[in-house]
């Protein structure tokens, strides 16, 4: 794929045109949505993750799962699929699903930035927890990993925000599998806030709680509320191992913070909403 030009679609479901277009300071491929910047793409080297909150999944699915060993996943959210591409690069032999609601937007991203083997993921067109349900119904077997990258702050579809959303979530997830939520908000993180709580609420149902721990990964100067930015949510059914704590705080991207639940929840104490 020559350098020169970029490759542009509208994509009807966003109401919004998609970009993706060469980046030298990078040396990468962007794709942009409505303007935004969403995805960062190096063919050369799909190991290579170069946005922050997308590096630190990255290195979340490295210390939770023993290296270079296949995965199940779910992408909600398919964005570039560097995600996905990381984890084939790394771990060959995953079986990957990405669910994306642009109709237009695998096949627009494929096509400009193709998929480096015969190993494709399975690609699900449509709402994210519409197709979760699929999933149920079909009896998909339980993921070890599952990535949530839909939300754009505070504007985020109701039925996207919801404790049972997460719920919904839990029930596909294997044992000791994981969940990775990027959570992208304004100053004040209010809405980080929110959908911490909204996990946490999952954590404390007394006869079947969806999820024994949660956790957040973040730049540490995002932890006063005073920038935006992007946050990772990481829950599991099962407790998670309190030797990932330095392991993730070690794999940064650095400056890295991680809370565990204890931490969490006193932050969220100290700031209420954050506004």
């Amino acid at each position: 794929m020559p350098h020169a030009a970029s490759r542009t679609r509208f994509l009807p479901a966003l109401d919004a045109g998609a970009e993706i277009a060469w980046d030298e300071l990078t040396r990468g491929w962007i794709l942009s949505i409505g303007g935004a910047e969403q995805s960062h793409v190096d063919l050369a080297d799909p190991s290579r993750v170069f946005y922050e909150y997308l590096a630190r999944i990255a290195r979340a699915a490295d210390v939770l799962r023993p290296a270079g060993r296949p995965v199940r996943a779910l992408h909600l959210g398919g964005g570039a699929m560097t995600l996905p591409r990381y984890l084939r690069a790394t771990r060959p032999g995953s079986q990957q699903t990405i669910v994306e609601l642009a109709r237009e937007l695998p096949g627009f991203v494929l096509e400009h930035l193709p998929w480096p083997g015969p190993d494709e993921p399975r690609l699900l067109i449509g709402d994210a927890r519409e197709q979760l349900a699929a999933l149920r119904a079909e009896g998909a077997p339980p993921f070890e990993l599952v990535v949530l990258d839909v939300f754009a702050g505070d504007d985020a579809p109701p039925h996207l925000r919801e404790r049972s959303f997460y719920e919904e979530i839990a029930a596909l997830l294997a044992p000791d599998g994981a969940l990775a939520v990027n959570v992208g908000d304004d100053p004040g993180l209010g809405f980080f806030a929110e959908q911490a709580e909204r996990v946490l609420a999952a954590c404390d149902e007394h006869d079947a709680p969806a999820f024994a721990d949660l956790w957040c990964l973040a730049d540490a100067t995002m932890l006063d509320r005073g920038r935006a930015g992007n946050l990772i949510l990481l829950g599991s059914p099962n407790p998670l191992p309190r030797g990932h704590l330095e392991a993730l705080r070690a794999a940064g991207p650095h400056p890295a913070a991680v809370l565990d639940r204890m931490g969490l929840e006193d932050w969220l104490r100290e700031g209420g909403r954050g506004r």
